[in-house]
Protein backbone atom coordinates (compact mmCIF):
# COMPACT_ATOMS: atom_id res chain seq x y z
CA UNK A 1 0.00 0.00 0.00
CA UNK A 2 1.49 3.33 -0.82
CA UNK A 3 1.34 6.68 0.54
CA UNK A 4 0.45 9.86 -0.90
CA UNK A 5 2.93 12.62 -0.53
CA UNK A 6 0.09 15.31 -0.33
CA UNK A 7 -1.92 13.72 2.47
CA UNK A 8 1.42 13.31 4.34
CA UNK A 9 2.23 17.22 4.74
CA UNK A 10 1.48 19.16 7.91
CA UNK A 11 -0.63 22.72 7.03
CA UNK A 12 1.24 25.46 7.52
CA UNK A 13 0.08 26.77 10.29
CA UNK A 14 0.70 23.84 12.31
CA UNK A 15 4.11 24.22 11.05
CA UNK A 16 4.12 27.70 12.49
CA UNK A 17 2.64 26.29 16.11
CA UNK A 18 5.58 23.44 15.95
CA UNK A 19 8.01 26.30 15.34
CA UNK A 20 6.67 28.37 18.08
CA UNK A 21 6.72 25.37 20.78
CA UNK A 22 10.32 25.02 19.89
CA UNK A 23 11.72 28.47 19.97
CA UNK A 24 9.90 28.73 23.38
CA UNK A 25 11.60 25.78 24.43
CA UNK A 26 14.98 26.80 23.71
CA UNK A 27 13.99 30.51 25.20
CA UNK A 28 13.13 28.86 28.32
CA UNK A 29 15.79 26.30 28.81
CA UNK A 30 17.85 28.71 27.98
CA UNK A 31 16.48 31.76 30.49
CA UNK A 32 16.64 28.70 33.00
CA UNK A 33 20.25 28.49 32.38
CA UNK A 34 20.97 32.27 32.80
CA UNK A 35 18.46 31.86 36.10
CA UNK A 36 20.32 29.20 37.67
CA UNK A 37 23.76 30.45 36.30
CA UNK A 38 22.61 33.81 37.88
CA UNK A 39 21.44 32.21 41.05
CA UNK A 40 24.77 30.27 41.68
CA UNK A 41 26.97 33.84 41.04
CA UNK A 42 24.39 35.47 43.47
CA UNK A 43 25.09 33.08 46.14
CA UNK A 44 28.77 33.05 45.65
CA UNK A 45 28.44 36.73 45.72
CA UNK A 46 26.20 36.99 48.76
CA UNK A 47 27.98 34.00 50.95
CA UNK A 48 29.82 34.87 53.54
CA UNK A 49 32.87 32.32 53.67
CA UNK A 50 34.09 30.72 56.83
CA UNK A 51 37.21 31.82 58.94
CA UNK A 52 38.83 33.53 61.20
CA UNK A 53 37.42 36.73 62.25
CA UNK A 54 39.95 39.72 61.92
CA UNK A 55 40.26 42.95 60.05
CA UNK A 56 42.26 43.81 56.99
CA UNK A 57 42.81 47.27 56.05
CA UNK A 58 42.09 47.75 52.40
CA UNK A 59 42.97 51.18 50.33
CA UNK A 60 41.78 52.14 47.07
CA UNK A 61 43.71 54.91 45.31
CA UNK A 62 41.98 57.63 44.18
CA UNK A 63 41.23 57.09 40.51
CA UNK A 64 40.72 53.05 40.93
CA UNK A 65 38.75 51.34 38.37
CA UNK A 66 36.36 48.30 39.22
CA UNK A 67 38.99 46.32 37.79
CA UNK A 68 42.06 46.72 39.34
CA UNK A 69 39.80 47.15 42.66
CA UNK A 70 38.49 43.42 42.08
CA UNK A 71 42.14 41.86 40.94
CA UNK A 72 43.47 43.52 44.26
CA UNK A 73 40.68 42.17 46.38
CA UNK A 74 41.61 38.62 45.04
CA UNK A 75 44.95 38.79 45.49
CA UNK A 76 44.75 40.12 48.88
CA UNK A 77 42.87 36.88 49.61
CA UNK A 78 39.49 38.76 50.25
CA UNK A 79 37.51 37.62 47.84
CA UNK A 80 37.47 34.18 45.67
CA UNK A 81 36.67 35.84 42.12
CA UNK A 82 37.61 39.08 40.78
CA UNK A 83 35.28 37.62 37.93
CA UNK A 84 32.10 37.22 39.90
CA UNK A 85 32.86 40.11 41.95
CA UNK A 86 33.16 42.61 38.40
CA UNK A 87 30.28 41.00 36.67
CA UNK A 88 27.57 41.09 39.85
CA UNK A 89 28.54 44.63 40.46
CA UNK A 90 28.30 45.82 36.85
CA UNK A 91 24.86 43.97 36.41
CA UNK A 92 23.90 46.18 39.68
CA UNK A 93 24.98 48.97 38.06
CA UNK A 94 27.41 49.67 40.84
CA UNK A 95 30.54 50.32 38.87
CA UNK A 96 31.58 53.73 40.12
CA UNK A 97 30.20 53.94 43.40
CA UNK A 98 33.17 53.09 44.98
CA UNK A 99 35.21 55.73 46.52
CA UNK A 100 38.97 56.58 46.97
CA UNK A 101 40.23 55.75 50.64
CA UNK A 102 41.53 53.13 53.27
CA UNK A 103 38.65 51.36 54.32
CA UNK A 104 38.92 48.72 57.45
CA UNK A 105 37.31 45.12 55.83
CA UNK A 106 35.93 42.68 58.40
CA UNK A 107 36.44 39.21 58.09
CA UNK A 108 35.16 37.21 56.41
CA UNK A 109 32.82 38.70 54.76
CA UNK A 110 30.68 38.22 51.66
CA UNK A 111 31.69 39.83 48.29
CA UNK A 112 28.52 41.92 48.75
CA UNK A 113 29.65 42.99 52.31
CA UNK A 114 33.05 44.32 51.10
CA UNK A 115 31.12 46.22 47.98
CA UNK A 116 28.97 48.05 50.82
CA UNK A 117 32.31 48.87 52.56
CA UNK A 118 34.04 49.83 49.83
CA UNK A 119 30.97 51.86 48.61
CA UNK A 120 29.16 53.26 51.30
CA UNK A 121 31.40 52.50 54.51
CA UNK A 122 33.36 55.59 55.97
CA UNK A 123 36.86 55.63 55.32
CA UNK A 124 40.13 55.32 57.69
CA UNK A 125 40.37 59.18 58.49
CA UNK A 126 43.82 60.67 59.69
CA UNK A 127 43.63 63.84 61.78
CA UNK A 128 45.65 67.41 60.15
CA UNK A 129 45.71 69.54 63.14
CA UNK A 130 46.81 73.64 62.15
CA UNK A 131 47.46 75.03 65.73
CA UNK A 132 45.46 78.67 66.00
CA UNK A 133 48.43 81.13 65.70
CA UNK A 134 50.63 79.74 63.36
CA UNK A 135 51.26 81.58 59.60
CA UNK A 136 50.25 80.31 56.45
CA UNK A 137 53.63 79.33 55.83
CA UNK A 138 54.10 77.15 58.62
CA UNK A 139 50.16 75.41 58.16
CA UNK A 140 51.83 74.69 54.84
CA UNK A 141 54.91 73.11 55.91
CA UNK A 142 52.77 70.88 58.42
CA UNK A 143 50.54 69.84 55.27
CA UNK A 144 53.35 68.85 53.49
CA UNK A 145 54.99 66.55 55.82
CA UNK A 146 51.54 64.94 56.13
CA UNK A 147 52.46 61.63 54.39
CA UNK A 148 48.88 60.47 54.03
CA UNK A 149 47.95 63.53 51.86
CA UNK A 150 48.91 63.38 48.47
CA UNK A 151 49.04 66.01 45.69
CA UNK A 152 51.67 68.72 44.77
CA UNK A 153 51.87 71.38 47.64
CA UNK A 154 49.61 74.35 46.42
CA UNK A 155 50.63 77.89 46.39
CA UNK A 156 51.17 79.54 50.43
CA UNK A 157 47.18 80.89 50.99
CA UNK A 158 47.25 84.94 52.08
CA UNK A 159 47.55 84.96 55.83
CA UNK A 160 44.81 84.64 58.10
CA UNK A 161 42.68 82.70 55.64
CA UNK A 162 42.27 79.46 56.59
CA UNK A 163 40.70 77.99 59.90
CA UNK A 164 43.37 76.20 62.31
CA UNK A 165 41.41 73.15 63.81
CA UNK A 166 41.47 69.09 63.38
CA UNK A 167 40.58 68.06 59.84
CA UNK A 168 39.73 64.51 59.89
CA UNK A 169 40.99 63.09 56.81
CA UNK A 170 41.04 59.85 54.38
CA UNK A 171 44.18 58.25 52.79
CA UNK A 172 44.68 60.06 49.19
CA UNK A 173 43.44 63.51 50.08
CA UNK A 174 44.98 66.18 48.03
CA UNK A 175 46.56 69.17 49.65
CA UNK A 176 45.04 71.54 47.18
CA UNK A 177 41.37 70.27 48.73
CA UNK A 178 42.70 70.52 52.28
CA UNK A 179 43.27 73.99 51.76
CA UNK A 180 40.16 74.98 50.04
CA UNK A 181 38.34 73.11 53.42
CA UNK A 182 40.29 75.05 55.65
CA UNK A 183 39.61 78.64 53.70
CA UNK A 184 35.55 77.55 52.91
CA UNK A 185 35.86 76.99 56.90
CA UNK A 186 37.48 80.24 57.80
CA UNK A 187 35.21 82.24 55.46
CA UNK A 188 31.70 80.00 56.89
CA UNK A 189 33.10 81.71 60.61
CA UNK A 190 34.01 85.08 59.75
CA UNK A 191 31.08 85.45 57.70
CA UNK A 192 28.64 83.75 60.89
CA UNK A 193 30.40 85.75 63.31
CA UNK A 194 30.56 89.11 61.61
CA UNK A 195 27.02 89.10 61.61
CA UNK A 196 26.44 89.08 65.82
CA UNK A 197 29.66 91.36 66.03
CA UNK A 198 28.76 94.20 68.96
CA UNK A 199 27.57 97.40 67.35
CA UNK A 200 30.18 100.65 67.46
CA UNK A 201 33.16 98.05 66.81
CA UNK A 202 35.92 100.35 65.22
CA UNK A 203 36.39 97.28 62.47
CA UNK A 204 35.33 98.90 58.72
CA UNK A 205 35.14 95.05 57.51
CA UNK A 206 35.67 91.49 57.83
CA UNK A 207 39.26 91.54 56.46
CA UNK A 208 40.19 94.24 59.93
CA UNK A 209 38.01 91.64 62.09
CA UNK A 210 40.45 89.04 60.99
CA UNK A 211 43.71 91.57 61.05
CA UNK A 212 42.82 92.06 64.76
CA UNK A 213 41.80 88.35 65.48
CA UNK A 214 45.51 87.83 64.38
CA UNK A 215 47.18 89.90 66.74
CA UNK A 216 44.71 88.83 69.77
CA UNK A 217 45.63 85.23 68.85
CA UNK A 218 49.44 85.80 68.98
CA UNK A 219 49.36 88.12 72.14
CA UNK A 220 47.55 85.07 74.65
CA UNK A 221 47.54 81.97 74.33
CA UNK A 222 45.14 82.14 77.96
CA UNK A 223 41.45 81.23 76.09
CA UNK A 224 39.53 83.11 79.00
CA UNK A 225 41.84 86.12 78.57
CA UNK A 226 41.26 86.71 74.81
CA UNK A 227 37.62 88.71 74.91
CA UNK A 228 39.67 91.32 77.56
CA UNK A 229 43.05 91.46 75.16
CA UNK A 230 40.36 92.21 72.55
CA UNK A 231 38.72 95.12 74.36
CA UNK A 232 42.26 96.56 75.21
CA UNK A 233 42.97 96.33 71.42
CA UNK A 234 39.74 98.11 70.79
CA UNK A 235 40.09 100.77 73.34
CA UNK A 236 43.39 101.96 71.70
CA UNK A 237 41.42 101.91 68.25
CA UNK A 238 38.65 104.52 69.54
CA UNK A 239 40.91 106.87 70.83
CA UNK A 240 43.50 105.98 68.20
CA UNK A 241 46.01 104.95 70.03
CA UNK A 242 48.55 102.92 68.64
CA UNK A 243 48.39 99.13 69.32
CA UNK A 244 52.11 98.85 70.29
CA UNK A 245 51.89 94.66 70.33
CA UNK A 246 55.09 92.60 69.71
CA UNK A 247 53.99 90.16 67.62
CA UNK A 248 53.14 92.29 64.93
CA UNK A 249 57.08 93.61 64.80
CA UNK A 250 58.29 90.12 64.56
CA UNK A 251 55.48 89.57 61.86
CA UNK A 252 57.25 92.77 59.87
CA UNK A 253 60.49 91.56 60.66
CA UNK A 254 60.74 87.34 59.71
CA UNK A 255 56.75 87.17 58.35
CA UNK A 256 56.13 85.15 61.53
CA UNK A 257 58.92 82.98 61.89
CA UNK A 258 60.68 82.76 65.32
CA UNK A 259 63.99 85.05 65.38
CA UNK A 260 67.23 83.80 67.01
CA UNK A 261 70.51 84.92 68.08
CA UNK A 262 73.84 84.67 66.53
CA UNK A 263 73.97 81.25 68.86
CA UNK A 264 70.89 79.52 67.17
CA UNK A 265 69.03 80.64 70.78
CA UNK A 266 65.39 82.29 70.80
CA UNK A 267 65.23 85.64 71.45
CA UNK A 268 63.30 88.87 72.29
CA UNK A 269 63.27 91.99 70.01
CA UNK A 270 65.86 94.16 70.07
CA UNK A 271 65.82 97.82 70.90
CA UNK A 272 66.41 98.54 66.63
CA UNK A 273 63.93 96.07 65.62
CA UNK A 274 60.92 97.97 67.67
CA UNK A 275 62.06 101.31 66.38
CA UNK A 276 62.22 100.39 62.89
CA UNK A 277 59.50 100.94 60.87
CA UNK A 278 57.54 98.27 58.85
CA UNK A 279 53.94 98.19 57.40
CA UNK A 280 53.43 95.49 60.32
CA UNK A 281 55.38 98.00 63.56
CA UNK A 282 52.45 99.14 65.52
CA UNK A 283 54.33 100.62 67.72
CA UNK A 284 55.43 102.83 64.83
CA UNK A 285 52.04 102.79 62.91
CA UNK A 286 48.91 104.01 63.53
CA UNK A 287 45.92 101.60 63.48
CA UNK A 288 45.95 97.78 62.03
CA UNK A 289 48.84 96.14 59.59
CA UNK A 290 47.75 95.70 56.53
CA UNK A 291 47.30 92.19 57.17
CA UNK A 292 46.99 89.70 59.69
CA UNK A 293 49.98 88.43 60.93
CA UNK A 294 49.01 84.75 61.53
CA UNK A 295 45.88 82.56 61.36
CA UNK A 296 43.27 83.40 64.05
CA UNK A 297 40.76 80.78 65.40
CA UNK A 298 37.33 80.90 65.52
CA UNK A 299 37.54 81.82 69.41
CA UNK A 300 39.82 85.14 68.47
CA UNK A 301 37.77 86.19 66.03
CA UNK A 302 34.45 85.53 68.18
CA UNK A 303 36.75 87.78 70.92
CA UNK A 304 37.09 90.79 68.56
CA UNK A 305 33.77 90.54 67.63
CA UNK A 306 32.42 90.25 70.95
CA UNK A 307 35.34 91.79 72.90
CA UNK A 308 34.66 92.59 76.65
CA UNK A 309 33.97 95.72 77.79
CA UNK A 310 36.94 97.20 79.65
CA UNK A 311 38.56 100.30 80.51
CA UNK A 312 41.93 98.25 80.42
CA UNK A 313 44.27 100.28 77.86
CA UNK A 314 47.42 97.99 78.47
CA UNK A 315 48.49 94.43 79.64
CA UNK A 316 51.52 92.94 80.34
CA UNK A 317 52.62 89.40 81.18
CA UNK A 318 51.96 87.90 84.42
CA UNK A 319 54.96 85.30 84.68
CA UNK A 320 52.51 82.31 84.55
CA UNK A 321 51.29 82.62 80.92
CA UNK A 322 48.67 85.18 81.18
CA UNK A 323 48.55 88.60 81.82
CA UNK A 324 47.77 91.66 84.24
CA UNK A 325 45.90 94.28 83.08
CA UNK A 326 45.77 98.18 83.67
CA UNK A 327 43.62 101.37 83.10
CA UNK A 328 46.66 103.98 83.15
CA UNK A 329 49.88 104.11 82.77
CA UNK A 330 51.16 104.01 86.04
CA UNK A 331 49.32 101.00 87.01
CA UNK A 332 51.09 99.66 84.01
CA UNK A 333 54.54 100.73 84.70
CA UNK A 334 54.48 99.27 88.09
CA UNK A 335 53.00 96.12 86.18
CA UNK A 336 56.00 95.87 83.67
CA UNK A 337 58.34 96.31 86.63
CA UNK A 338 57.37 93.55 88.26
CA UNK A 339 57.13 91.53 85.20
CA UNK A 340 60.92 92.68 85.16
CA UNK A 341 61.54 91.20 88.18
CA UNK A 342 60.35 87.77 87.47
CA UNK A 343 62.66 87.97 84.49
CA UNK A 344 65.42 89.13 86.39
CA UNK A 345 65.11 86.03 88.87
CA UNK A 346 64.39 83.26 86.08
CA UNK A 347 67.67 84.02 84.44
CA UNK A 348 69.86 84.01 87.75
CA UNK A 349 68.59 80.57 88.62
CA UNK A 350 69.15 79.49 84.85
CA UNK A 351 72.49 80.67 85.25
CA UNK A 352 72.81 78.98 88.65
CA UNK A 353 71.74 75.68 86.68
CA UNK A 354 74.10 75.63 83.83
Amino acid sequence: MTHNPETTKLPKKQKRMLGFIAFTSIVTILGAVILGAYAVVNYRYEAAPKGEVNETVFVVPRGSGLSSIASRLEEDGLIKSAFIFKLVTKLRGNEGSFKAGEFVISQPASMSKIYETLAEGKAVLYPFTAPEGLTSAQIMRLMGSVQTLTGDMPETPAEGTMLPETYMTPRGMARAALVKQMQDAQRQVIDELWETRQEGLPLKSKNEALILASIVEKETGVGAERDVVAGVFINRLKIGMRLQTDPTIIYGISKGEPLYNKKGQRRTLYRSEIDRKTPWNTYQIDGLPPTPICNPGEEAIAAVLQPAKTDYLFFVADGTGGHVFAKTNREHVNNVNKWRKIERSRQRKQRAGQ
